[in-house]
């Protein structure tokens, strides 16, 4: 048996990758954390190693030669302390992703406001797809496949998600300032987490600071139809820009849809490239998906074996994934939350349901949704749905009230502005309310990127029960 780890929080949906790459790799593994529930409960499950519940300095008794600290931990926490009095080696996930999974590996960082999760998992799938054998740490749980993380064999491309956020409590720098990348998708660049970043231009601070580790023959792929763009101009490395702007080397066009798939024409260099099927819809996932292609292009794999790879993509749990149909009435979780997001998903929705009524119900739970900093900007991204109910603030009561989204104002606006809008406290009233006026054909978009008061399972058993 190799060195002993343990992951305190290994809950969390990056640490339970973490924990997979470790046990891959020979190391020993632990961990801890409070009452899971499913689906972590289940992926912590299939790791099939010690994991204890709640927080403890006993549970650190067995003498790990590494302690990882999940980035929900802080100060106070008794495994923090237990490892700061004993002296214990701890560090954060990423930075032992750095030294012991991406060092040895081509690392393809997948980074961006929107959209790292969906495009981590289309880039190792196609990867995958055409032979390249990538390793992988997917910031979610991807359909038709195991796991979420894969390592994969050394020197082979890693696929990894890039998160902008901070690392651990005692390291404020970005998550993806570890991840060493040999190729950064970028694929937008906008305000959020305003909990640690103070506007935009903080933000995109951070990235370019990621962009100066990617090595001169390395790549930046970056979005060009929004902010992502300004990012060329501090490249260090190759560049190439993907999306639907004339100045991108990858260039798309939507053609329409065809037995539920996107049909999108792609220019390289100006050139025609190739024509794809895509298996999800609006301009986001298109965008993503060209991100893909542009990857997979730049790492030697072919034209027919990528085709083929964007079409037998199977999409990632809580993005835009279908988990309850009533006849003509179809039930989605997207993990949606922030303004943009929001926005393309609803017009997403509509491409794919154009003749259904679109009901939004939006769970504000970000650090930055919870607050009135987008109150406007949401004002804008609900506007393409038919009816909109906001559900409750999560943890409202934490917030001052000078600082806590006014979801009634924010509804009343929306009906001034022609759009059927609600605020609601009760998750079990909204649920019933939503059951009750049901449509022929509704398509029920919940968004958020928490568990919205259980909502979900009550949609279950209503429908079970016929009602």
């Amino acid at each position: 048996m190799g060195q002993k780890i343990h992951f305190s929080g290994i809950g969390g949906t990056a640490m339970v990758a973490g924990a997979r790459l470790a046990i891959e790799s020979g190391w020993e593994v632990r961990g801890s954390d409070q009452v899971l529930y499913p689906p972590t409960s289940g992926m912590v499950q299939d790791l099939g190693v010690p994991v204890y519940e709640g927080y403890a300095a006993e549970n650190l008794d067995w003498q790990p030669d590494r302690v990882i600290l999940g980035n929900a931990l802080s100060r106070g926490n008794a495994e923090v302390e237990a490892a700061l009095s004993r002296g214990l080696v701890y560090c954060s996930l990423p930075e032992w992703m750095k030294e012991h999974v991406l060092r040895p590996r081509t690392p393809v960082v997948i980074c961006g406001t929107h959209g790292k999760t969906t495009t981590t998992a289309l880039v190792a799938h196609v990867l995958q797809h055409c032979g390249l054998a990538p390793g992988y740490f997917i910031g979610g749980q991807p359909l038709g496949v195991e796991h979420s993380a894969r390592l994969g064999a050394p020197g082979a491309p890693f696929v990894i998600e890039g998160d902008e956020y901070d690392t651990a409590f005692f390291d404020k720098r970005a998550k993806f300032l570890h991840y060493l990348p040999h190729i950064a998708v970028v694929t937008s660049v906008e305000f959020d987490h305003g909990d640690i970043y103070r506007d935009l231009e903080e933000i995109e601070v951070a990235f370019q600071r990621m962009l100066r580790q990617i090595p001169r023959e390395g790549w930046l792929v970056a979005c060009a139809d929004n902010h992502a763009a300004h990012l060329k101009a501090h490249a260090f490395s190759n560049t190439v820009l993907y999306g639907f702007s004339d100045n991108a080397s990858w260039r798309g066009t939507l053609l329409g849809y065809e037995d539920g798939l996107a049909q999108m024409e792609v220019h390289a260099e100006g050139l025609k490239w190739g024509r794809l099927a895509v298996p999800m819809s609006g301009a986001h996932n298109l965008q993503n998906t060209l991100a893909a292609v542009a990857v997979a292009s730049l790492l030697g794999a072919e034209l027919e074996s990528i085709r083929e790879g964007v079409r037998t993509f199977r999409g990632v749990r809580r993005r835009m994934e279908v988990f309850l149909e009533q006849g003509e009435t179809v039930y989605i979780d997207d993990f949606a939350h922030h303004p943009t997001a929001i926005r393309e998903t609803i017009k997403g929705a509509r491409e794919r349901w154009p003749q259904h009524r679109i009901r939004v119900l939006f769970e504000p739970r970000s650090n930055t949704t919870v607050t009135k900093r987008f109150h406007v900007p949401l004002l804008e991204a609900f506007s393409g749905a038919d009816e909109v109910f906001l559900g409750p603030i999560h943890r409202g009561d934490r917030i001052l009230d000078e600082e806590r989204l006014d979801t009634a104002g924010l509804a009343a606006e929306l009906c001034g502005k022609g759009t059927r809008a609600s605020a609601w406290d009760d998750v079990a009233a909204l649920a019933d309310h939503v059951v009750a006026t049901k449509g022929a054909r509704d398509i029920v978009l919940l968004m958020s990127n928490g568990a919205f008061g259980g909502i979900y399972a009550m949609f279950r058993g209503r429908v079970k029960r016929g009602e």
